[in-house]
């Protein structure tokens, strides 16, 4: 049971984490649709940060990967 509770918990933060990394990367890239939209030259802080989430967003990705090849292989429930 407490490993349950234990695994459930993990997969709570990966959502939290997933959702927030998302948010972040929307919001980049909003930004720098605003400023190429304007005709303004992407800066490179905007550049920056939607390098950052992607990469932020990927690395939640492979351990959500790495989550459901445990399911799958019956290591969890």
């Amino acid at each position: 049971m407490h490993k349950q509770k234990y695994w459930r918990e993990q997969e709570q933060i990966l959502v939290e984490r997933w959702t927030a990394a998302e948010g972040r990367y929307r919001a980049a890239q909003a930004a720098m649709v605003l400023q190429t939209a304007s005709q303004e030259k992407p800066t490179t802080d905007s550049l920056q940060a939607i390098e950052t989430a992607r990469v932020e967003l990927e690395a939640v990705r492979k351990q959500v990967a790495r989550l459901k090849a445990e399911f799958s292989a019956g290591k969890r429930y």
